[in-house]
């Protein structure tokens, strides 16, 4: 189970590109590749999962960090190129209530 993580940072931006799974196993690494952004005061941080095949609960406590931490800090959190899959995911959790997602890719990441 691998993924790959591709970033673009701009100065109040972060465009992030995952790809691959999202679990137990890659989380972590997620976590540990997009947190340090998230506490960065007022950052907008994008990112796509176009081509994340597959996402977890674990996956999803990792957003919910994520959103939680961007909010403190006054930034934001945008999640774009959901498959029908994950959004499904996001709505039943009723985290699609919460977070800003667009099934879109934005920014040409």
């Amino acid at each position: 189970m691998n993924i790959s993580i591709s970033l673009t940072e701009t100065e109040s931006q972060l465009h992030a590109k995952l790809e691959g799974e999202i679990d137990a196993y890659t989380a972590p690494k997620v976590k540990e590749s997009l947190h340090p952004y998230a506490e960065k005061a007022g950052i907008k941080m994008i990112v796509d999962l176009k081509d994340v095949s597959y996402m977890d609960s674990t996956g999803l406590g990792v957003f919910v960090g994520l959103f939680k931490t961007l909010k403190a800090e006054n930034g934001e959190l945008i999640l774009t190129g959901l498959s029908d899959r994950l959004k499904r995911l996001f709505e039943i959790t009723g985290l699609a209530d919460v977070m800003n997602i667009n099934t879109e890719v934005e920014g040409g990441v």
